[in-house]
């Protein structure tokens, strides 16, 4: 027997991490605290909020902290990374109706490879930090901003047969409002005032599955 057709999916619904699936803070901010170097990230982190600085500032003062560690001690702080409940059963919601979960995220790549390996996320983008013989170099190999971050996810929507229109976003800030403004939903969960006035849907809850009726309603005619 020959295989199995691939069936493109329905949807695709992409998912932030930073303010989205971790809850009041970033996974950066985090790290940072525990690294004992948070001080100047999170003035960089207000900064990029209020549009005065760029992404691309903003991971270059955190790459500094990481450097010199080694991949297991920042895995390890990432494993205890505080998190919104139902990630696990709004992924597996998502997959079980053909739906393509990403994560859209400008968070370190270790953060999205992290949360795709746990919860079944079919894919990720993030910025890139650099890494030499298993410890982090202190500069970024790979920037990405918030153009970046909805380039990636329409691109997953062109590879795998997605037309917009059946694409969702969910996000808190900033870095989601041009993906906001090419999807056919938007959910701005636990957000700031710009991702509210941007979306099509408002969210306030300590629980992704939340999200899920609006996903249910947009997706159930498909």
């Amino acid at each position: 027997m020959g295989a199995a057709p691939v069936t493109a999916p329905r949807g695709l619904v992409c998912f932030d991490v930073d303010g989205t699936l971790v809850p009041g803070t970033s996974s950066s901010a985090w790290v940072a605290e525990r690294l004992g170097c948070a001080d100047e990230l999170l003035a960089a982190e207000v900064a990029y909020a209020e549009g005065r600085s760029s992404n691309e500032e903003v991971a270059t003062i955190d790459a500094r902290g990481w450097a010199g560690r080694t991949e297991a001690e920042i895995q390890a702080h990432l494993d205890a990374l505080p998190l919104v409940g139902g990630i696990a059963e709004t992924v597996a919601w998502c997959v079980a109706r053909g739906l393509r979960p990403v994560l859209s995220t400008l968070a370190w790549a270790p953060v999205g490879r992290m949360l795709a390996a746990r919860f079944g996320f079919a894919a990720y983008c993030g910025t890139v930090p650099g890494l030499e013989g298993g410890r982090y170099t202190g500069v970024v190999a790979g920037h990405l901003d918030e153009y970046g971050k909805r380039d990636f996810a329409l691109e997953q929507a062109r590879e795998h047969g997605v037309v917009v229109s059946r694409c969702a976003a969910i996000g808190d800030s900033r870095s989601d409002l041009p993906l906001f403004a090419e999807v056919g939903t938007s959910i701005a969960f636990n957000a700031d005032a710009a991702a509210r006035a941007a979306a099509t849907h408002v969210v306030d809850s300590g629980d992704l599955r939340a999200v899920v009726p609006l996903l249910e309603a947009q997706f159930s005619s498909v």
